[in-house]
């Protein structure tokens, strides 16, 4: 009998311990379920907004750099002007000297 008194008081211990695990997780679930989870933005917020800083600014170099090149390209030409007066001026040479070449 003192065998099955003593498995029964260990039963007994088991049961209340479990118990007691049973109302500490009911409490701790009661405690999940009201709190509520707030984020701190403010980093982020800073972060998000220097990085828009940047952006802009490296926007506004790239539309500078655009406007250089669109300005250097509006002003170049293929030939200096000097090199177009002088192969008009051998090429009127060149008429005139086959055409002298020619009515002799």
């Amino acid at each position: 009998m003192t065998k099955l008194e003593e498995l029964s008081a260990l039963m007994v211990n088991e049961i209340n311990d479990f118990k007691n695990g049973l109302e500490k997780l009911e409490q701790i679930n009661t405690q999940l379920k009201d709190t509520k989870i707030k984020m701190d933005l403010k980093e982020y917020r800073i972060m998000t907004e220097s990085h828009q800083q940047k952006m802009a600014s490296h926007l506004y170099k790239m539309e500078r750099i655009e406007d250089r090149i669109d300005s250097k390209l509006k002003e170049a030409k293929i030939y200096p002007n000097w090199v177009v007066v002088v192969f008009i001026v051998s090429l009127l040479f060149g008429v005139v000297s086959v055409s002298y070449i020619l009515l002799k």
